[in-house]
């Protein structure tokens, strides 16, 4: 009998070899000839699956979003904190800031998907915002829990601050890959403005503590 091919498999098979092009030379060297290289199948093969560039960028930026989500669990689950709105909040910016290998290699893929978006603004404004669209609704939904316990200003533009917060993650994470400070710096600042926004509640340096103590271990 003919061997079945698993076409999912194959597709993400393709798309994550952009994705190791990106992290590693930008994606202006990942041509469809050079895909098909790194993921050692045939230029056919990749055009049968992905008939445009266009098409095989959006395929791999769905298969980076995939990979974000299950590092935030995972960083989330070793942090071991309680799972409240900080502690979740805290979770996922840290799991995002490149202070170990998969975070950097995270935050340098993302960031070849940036540089392309200057050159060619049209792939942002149809499709690259999906995943930090999402990541802001997130995080004010957790924001928005925090005020209803009374955790956080009442006050407060929910969506607006956790727009700030991702950008501050994000521009931390340009700061330690451009070596303008390392990852214990940039989290010291995260820290900084979560302890802020937050305010110091009862235990809240101590679960500060215990999430650095964590997030470090993560990174040795």
């Amino acid at each position: 009998m003919p061997k079945r091919v698993d076409h999912d498999l194959r597709r993400r098979q393709i798309g994550e070899a952009l994705l190791r092009i990106a992290s590693t030379r930008g994606l202006q060297a990942a041509s469809m000839r050079e895909v098909a290289a790194e993921a050692g199948v045939s230029l056919r093969l990749v055009q049968y699956y992905f008939h445009t560039k266009t098409e095989l960028l959006l395929g791999a930026l769905a298969y980076l979003g995939e990979q974000l989500s299950a590092r935030v669990e995972a960083h989330i689950r070793a942090l071991g904190l309680p799972p409240t709105p900080r502690s979740l909040v805290y979770g996922t910016l840290t799991a995002i800031l490149p202070t170990d290998a998969e975070s950097r290699r995270l935050t340098r893929t993302y960031a070849a998907y940036y540089a392309l978006v200057l050159a060619e603004p049209a792939l942002a404004a149809d499709h690259g915002t999906t995943y930090p669209d999402a990541l802001e609704r997130f995080l004010a939904g957790h924001l928005r829990t925090a005020q209803a316990a009374g955790q956080v200003d009442p006050g407060l533009d929910a969506p607006t601050a956790a727009a700030g917060l991702l950008a501050l993650t994000n521009g931390l994470g340009s700061s330690v890959l451009g070596g303008q400070r390392d990852g214990d710096a940039a989290l010291a600042i995260l820290t900084y403005h979560l302890d802020r926004l937050f305010g110091h509640q009862p235990g809240s340096g101590e679960a500060a503590d215990s999430a650095r103590s964590a997030a470090g271990d993560l990174t040795h």
